[in-house]
């Protein structure tokens, strides 16, 4: 179950629709909080999770006006990424950037903060990097960037070494003989159009990420995680980008922090993160020291964790009241 205690309470958006955004593409979005309130547009995670209702607790209803959106194919968005026929071709980073400031026009928004975790966190700087007027601040948590390393650590092996048995799932779909490239093994597999093929791996490659992404382990949110239409949805994009790099020169989001080092920005990473070590995030504080870095002692990835919860709504609150 996700714990909310740090958050605000529960709201209720006050205006929904769908943006159609080119190439058959549909975006579900809504709008929460306060109409007059300070923008802010929430960037989730996968990618290919979608939003959720909790997520808008982040942030201070009476003093934000709260953009929610389910990027291409996964959540309310159509076509949705599960369907056996799925083309992504046209789901890359340049799209959904692209989509995000499409967006903001269309809401008749001219700036906005930035709010994103995990691959939320790495379409955030790319989004700023590309549109460093439109940013009034950024809130970065979980910290990726989907550089080799990165990617190596948690679907090639590294991180085996503290879930050695979850570790064992993980790979059982995939042949011996491919094991040394768990990436692209999966790849073919994802993207198989037999359900019997791709509907298993997908729940392997979700469980995985569920079980190791929480100090303690979640059994709703695995439960949630694993559901056969959200993991392929969730599984089909992740591979997609990681295969791809996400279209990105290694290390160009980091190498990119000059061009947006005047935003005003919080980063917020835990000590114990396994999905997305914070190596990572050690590296972006070291190239953009002017940013507040804020690490939790006692938490994981997710941003379920009431630590990480916390940090991330006293940044939200920090902005809102400055």
């Amino acid at each position: 179950m996700t714990n909310t205690d740090a958050l605000y309470p529960p709201i209720e958006p006050y205006e929904t629709g769908e943006l159609l955004v080119g190439d058959g593409n549909r975006i579900y979005w809504e709008v929460s909080g306060n109409p007059e309130g300070k923008p802010v547009v929430f960037l989730h995670g996968g990618p290919g999770s979608g939003t959720s209702p909790w997520q808008r607790r982040f942030f201070d209803p009476e003093l934000y006006r709260i953009v929610l959106f389910d990027q291409r194919g996964c959540g309310r968005s159509t076509p949705h990424a599960s369907e056996p026929d799925a083309d992504l071709r046209y789901v890359t980073t340049a799209h959904l950037i692209a989509d995000i400031d499409l967006l903001r026009r269309n809401l008749g928004i001219e700036k906005w903060q930035v709010f994103g975790g995990s691959w939320g966190s790495a379409l955030a700087l790319a989004y700023a990097q590309a549109h460093p007027d439109a940013v009034t601040e950024l809130v970065l948590r979980g910290i990726f960037t989907l550089r080799r390393v990165e990617l190596e650590w948690f679907y090639e092996g590294g991180a085996a070494a503290l879930f050695p048995d979850l570790w064992e799932s993980f790979i059982a779909p995939i042949p011996v003989l491919e094991r040394s490239r768990m990436i692209e093994a999966y790849h073919r597999r994802l993207f198989d159009p037999d359900p019997a093929v791709h509907v298993p791996a997908a729940v392997a490659w979700a469980t995985w990420e569920a079980s190791t992404v929480t100090l303690v382990p979640d059994a709703a949110q695995i439960a949630a995680m694993s559901d056969p239409r959200a993991a392929t949805a969730f599984a089909r994009i992740e591979n997609h980008f990681f295969v791809h790099r996400g279209w990105w020169e290694e290390g160009q989001l980091i190498a990119g922090v000059p061009g947006i080092r005047h935003i005003p920005t919080v980063i917020v990473q835990g000590r114990h993160d396994v999905c997305t070590p914070m190596m990572t995030a050690w590296d972006l504080h070291r190239a953009w020291p002017e940013a507040e870095f804020v690490v939790v002692d006692d938490a994981g990835h997710s941003a379920t964790e009431p630590a990480t919860q916390q940090a991330l709504r006293d940044a939200t609150d920090g902005f809102a009241r400055a």
